[in-house]
């Protein structure tokens, strides 16, 4: 596919700033999404256009249109678009071959806001899809041997109106769902009767469609396709249909005085039922802080539970039907149970998932996280050879996307297992600056800060993944860590006491919870809890000692709060070897 911006330089020309900020906000907020969503792959970038390179065919027509129906009303920038399949060839700095001359031919002869197609092009798509293109007359292009047969969308004689665009994108409805999830952030009502709050509501939109495409795991539709719905009585279930998303969030902002209530629901398209929904209700003492605070609490919501149910839908499906994405998601089915069991078997299932599609960069950073927790469980039989193999599959993870957070934040991980400190904590805050929504990132800084003894950076981190994501399968280790970092810091006993019960009363929790509750216990004065909590980490795991703790479950802990620990099992009557 090859992609340019047309009028480049007299955009340039007439106002360099707004022009760069506007490709700017394209490359992030519809461009490399889209990409992305359809496996595809930039191979050359210019300064005003794109090829980008696609193992299926009908990926790269799809992407092609929804790029151009991103964009359409777009202010200033527009896109000319070409699609045709050929060999490529890359040596030292540049590409070529035939694949890319006919789609750059292609591209030229189109209007603004056109996708022209070859005849080979059309003729491998399928009936409802090459439906959304006209013409097919022979075109001799400059420099190509023989004439091609040329396909325009929209259909119609030209794109250069932006209402032919948006027209054609109406009649374009039943979009193949892309491979990964897929949602489409619809404008949020201004329920106040007061048209002066529609910048509010508009900026709570905005800011939710920017967060969530942070996520690499998401398809989000772009911002100009999401608010030609704004003041529509919209149809979910049509809507997502249109937009060939399978989410569909949608909300309302009602402001009275010095008060706003902001309600979201998140809805499954294809059925209509809701997966989540929630209401929040603020002081409006800065605007800006509130819809900064309610964007990320809605984003940092609906991800894990979007997550959850994408991995229900893989659950119900034949092994045998699953695609690659499939197979990630029965894989994190399994790896969230996070015993030796469900690690392993997600192990196995990533395994299957790379030999399916070697390129999926979050399939090898599930495989690196996962290893390293297997690494730290009874059932690991080369520790040393876990965590090697875990390291590789994160520098590929990084190496096939450098943007997503999740690689760096397992990479961090890594680190704080071999007591690189420093390296870790940085690997974890650029997996945050990446995507401040990401829990992930959170958790993995709390607990590297805490193997690191640096209390008040745990307890900061350790508060922000527990807002980011109350019902995570990590949350039991969370909450003991951050009630230990309280305890050590001589901050509050009872918040540290609390965090403590807190996390012991959650189902999933596990001996490291109640050992890391009996040393808060302990250290609060409480002996019979203490010991209590002792007894519960002895029949949760009847070969604890203090030495496999530090070896096996714990490496990265520093010496200092080993010093602790060796102490603390002491009195808690915990074996030594």
């Amino acid at each position: 596919m090859a992609a340019d911006v047309v009028d480049y330089s007299r955009l340039m020309g007439e106002d360099e700033t707004h022009t760069l900020a506007a490709l700017n906000a394209l490359r992030q907020d519809i461009l490399q999404p889209r990409i992305a969503g359809a496996n595809g792959r930039i191979i050359k970038r210019m300064g005003d256009g794109w090829i980008v390179e696609f193992a299926d065919v009908s990926n790269a027509v799809a992407c092609a249109v929804d790029l151009q129906a991103g964009l359409a009303g777009h202010g200033i920038i527009r896109l000319r678009v070409g699609v045709h399949i050929g060999d490529v060839t890359i040596q030292e700095d540049d590409i070529y071959g035939d694949g890319i001359n006919v789609a750059a031919r292609l591209e030229a002869l189109a209007e603004p806001g056109q996708v022209l197609i070859s005849d080979m092009v059309h003729h491998s798509l399928d009936k409802k899809a090459a439906g959304q293109f006209g013409g097919g007359d022979m075109h001799a292009l400059k420099n190509i041997a023989r004439p091609v047969g040329v396909w325009r969308w929209p259909a119609g004689p030209a794109a250069a109106d932006v209402a032919d665009v948006v027209e054609a994108v109406e009649a374009a409805n039943g979009l193949a769902l892309p491979a990964k999830p897929s949602i489409a952030v619809l404008p949020f009502d201004n329920m106040s009767g007061d048209p002066e709050q529609e910048y509010f509501s508009d900026g709570i939109t905005e800011d939710i469609i920017t967060s969530l495409s942070k996520y690499r795991s998401f398809f989000v539709i772009a911002r100009n396709t999401s608010f030609t719905f704004k003041g529509q009585s919209t149809d979910v279930k049509a809507a997502a249909a249109q937009l060939g998303v399978r989410y569909i969030l949608e909300g309302s902002v009602r402001k009275s005085g010095e008060r706003v209530r902001i309600t979201a629901q998140l809805i499954e398209g294809e059925s209509g039922n809701h997966i989540w929904a929630d209401r929040f209700d603020r002081q409006l003492r800065d605007i800006f802080d509130v819809q900064d605070e309610i964007t990320e609490t809605i984003v940092g919501k609906i991800g894990p539970e979007i997550g959850s149910f994408e991995r229900k839908l893989a659950a119900r499906q034949r092994p045998g039907s699953l695609d690659a994405w499939g197979l990630m998601q029965r894989g994190l089915q399994e790896m969230w149970r996070l015993d030796a069991a469900g690690l392993a078997a997600g192990i196995d299932l990533f395994r299957q998932t790379l030999t399916q599609d070697p390129n999926l960069a979050q399939a090898h950073s599930y495989l690196s996280f996962a290893l390293e927790q297997l690494s730290h469980t009874d059932s690991a039989s080369d520790r040393a050879d876990l965590l090697r193999e875990a390291r590789d599959h994160a520098v590929t993870a990084i190496g096939l996307d450098d943007t997503d957070a999740l690689s760096h934040a397992v990479l961090a991980r890594l680190y704080g297992n071999e007591r690189r400190y420093e390296d870790a904590i940085s690997a974890a805050r650029h997996a945050i600056a990446l995507n401040p929504n990401f829990s992930m990132a959170h958790h993995a800084l709390a607990a590297i800060c805490f193997w690191a003894d640096r209390c008040a950076e745990s307890i900061e981190a350790s508060h922000q993944a527990i807002r980011l994501s109350p019902n995570d399968p990590f949350m039991p280790l969370v909450l003991a860590i951050r009630g230990q970092m309280i305890m050590r810091s001589g901050g509050d006993r009872e918040a540290a006491l609390e965090n403590g019960r807190r996390a012991v009363r959650l189902q999933n929790a596990d001996y490291r919870t109640w050992f890391l509750f009996a040393s808060v216990c302990s250290d609060a004065g409480l002996a019979d809890e203490a010991r209590d909590a002792a007894r519960r980490v002895l029949q949760l795991c009847p070969s604890f000692t203090v030495k496999r703790f530090r070896e096996t479950w714990y490496p990265g802990i520093s010496d200092t709060l080993m010093g602790y620990y060796v102490s603390q099992c002491a009195l808690l009557g915990l074996p030594a070897e």
